[in-house]
C-alpha cells in the first residue's frame, strides 16, 4: 500500500502570509498565487525553488484494437515509439523547450523496440482484448505499477521536483473510457470519443467495446487494482505506479489529458491521499475528460482543445507554473519597496 507524504501546511501558510505583502492587490494574480503557496506545501518551502520537470512517456499496445476502435493501426504504438527516439515527436519538442528531462519506457509494445535507447521494461506485447477477458493478469498489473513506480524513482534521483506521465498506445483512449466508465458509473455515450479520430463507424465500434467490456464485469466486485487488470491497460498501469510514487517521494505530478486521468483515477483507489499530490493541466477536447476531472475533483489550468497525449498538455502548461514561482519568489513586499499597504 502506498502512502502519500504529507503536505508541509506551515509551508503553504507561509507563503500565503507573503503573498499577502507582496506589491500587489490582495488575490490580483489570481489562480498564479495560489499554485504558488501549492508548490510551497509541496516542497516544504515558504519560497519554492524553482521548477525542474521530468517527463516519461510509457507506451503499450492494447488488444481491444481488433475491434476496430482506432483509426490508426496498432503498428504506430511501435513507429512513434521510434519517433521519440529519434526525437520528433511534439513532447520531444516540448521538453527541449523546457529543458525536462525526458524518458521513454517501453512497458508492452507489440514491436520490437529493443535496439532503441529507451528503458526497456516491457512486461508482455500488449494487452488482451479487454472487450472479450481481462486486459491484463494480476501479476502484469503489479508490474506495471512498479515499473511506473521505478521511473518516478529515477526522475526524482535525478532531481525532479515536478512530474509529468505521458502516454503512448493505439487503443489506449478505449481502455481509459471503460476505466472511467465503470470507476464513474457515467455512460458510454457520455465518456467514449473520437481518439485519434474515428470515424462514425469507428466510434459505433469503439463504444461497443466499452459496453461490452463493462457488461462482462457488470457482477463482479472489483478493487481498484481489479478494474485496472480488467478494464486498463499496460502504459495506463505504469502511470498510475508512477503518481503513486511520486507522492510517496514527496513530488507532485501534473496530470495530462484523458489517459493520465484515468490512470490518476485508478491510482487514487489504491491511495486516495494521492489527490494531494496532482495538479490538472488541461481540459482535453476528448469526450469524457471532464467527468473524470469531476471525479478526481481536479480543476485544470487551460482549455487548448488538445488531445494528443503525449504528455504534450501538461508540457504546454508548465512556464505557467514557473511563472507563478517566480512571481511569488522574485516580487518585493511593501516594505521592501517602500509602497504603502492597502489603507485599514
Amino acid at each position: 500500500m502506498n502512502s502519500s507524504k504529507p503536505l508541509d501546511l506551515s509551508a503553504r501558510n507561509a507563503a500565503r502570509a507573503r503573498q499577502a505583502v507582496l506589491t500587489k492587490p490582495p488575490g490580483s494574480l489570481g489562480q498564479l498565487e495560489e499554485l504558488a503557496c501549492r508548490f510551497a506545501a509541496w516542497q516544504g518551502r515558504a519560497q519554492p525553488e524553482d521548477l525542474r520537470p521530468a517527463i516519461t512517456v510509457f507506451a503499450a499496445d492494447h488488444g481491444v484494437t481488433v475491434e476496430g476502435v482506432s483509426a490508426f493501426p496498432s503498428a504506430v504504438t511501435t513507429e512513434m515509439v521510434r519517433n521519440f527516439a529519434n526525437g520528433g515527436a511534439a513532447i520531444c519538442v516540448l521538453a527541449r523547450a523546457l529543458d525536462a528531462r525526458l524518458e521513454v519506457v517501453d512497458v508492452g509494445v507489440a514491436g520490437d523496440v529493443s535496439a532503441l535507447p529507451i528503458v526497456h521494461a516491457k512486461i508482455r506485447p500488449g494487452s488482451h482484448n479487454l472487450a472479450r477477458q481481462a486486459a491484463m493478469s494480476a501479476e502484469e498489473t503489479e508490474a506495471a505499477l512498479e515499473a511506473g513506480r521505478a521511473a518516478a524513482r529515477r526522475a526524482v534521483e535525478a532531481g525532479a521536483n515536478l512530474l509529468v506521465a505521458g502516454d503512448m498506445g493505439i487503443g489506449n483512449t478505449t481502455a481509459s473510457a471503460a476505466l472511467i466508465c465503470r470507476l464513474t458509473g457515467a455512460a458510454p455515450e457520455l465518456v467514449v470519443g473520437r481518439g485519434t479520430g474515428v470515424d462514425d463507424a469507428g466510434l459505433a465500434n469503439k463504444r461497443r467495446a466499452v459496453k461490452t467490456a463493462l457488461a462482462r464485469v457488470a457482477w463482479e466486485n472489483l478493487s481498484g487494482l481489479d478494474t485496472l487488470s480488467e478494464l486498463g491497460g499496460l502504459e495506463i498501469a505504469a502511470i498510475a505506479g508512477f503518481y503513486l510514487e511520486g507522492a510517496r517521494l514527496g513530488v507532485p505530478s501534473l496530470v495530462d489529458g484523458f489517459i493520465a486521468s484515468a490512470a490518476a483515477l485508478c491510482a487514487k483507489t489504491i491511495d486516495p491521499s494521492l489527490h494531494d499530490w496532482l495538479l490538472a493541466s488541461h481540459r482535453s477536447a476528448e469526450s469524457g475528460h471532464e467527468l473524470a476531472l469531476t471525479a478526481l475533483q481536479l480543476h485544470p489550468l487551460v482549455d487548448l482543445g488538445m488531445r494528443l497525449g503525449e504528455g504534450s498538455g501538461a508540457a504546454v502548461c508548465v512556464p505557467l507554473l514557473q511563472l507563478a514561482v517566480k512571481l511569488h519568489n522574485g516580487m518585493a513586499t511593501f516594505d521592501e519597496a517602500g509602497v504603502s499597504g492597502k489603507s485599514a
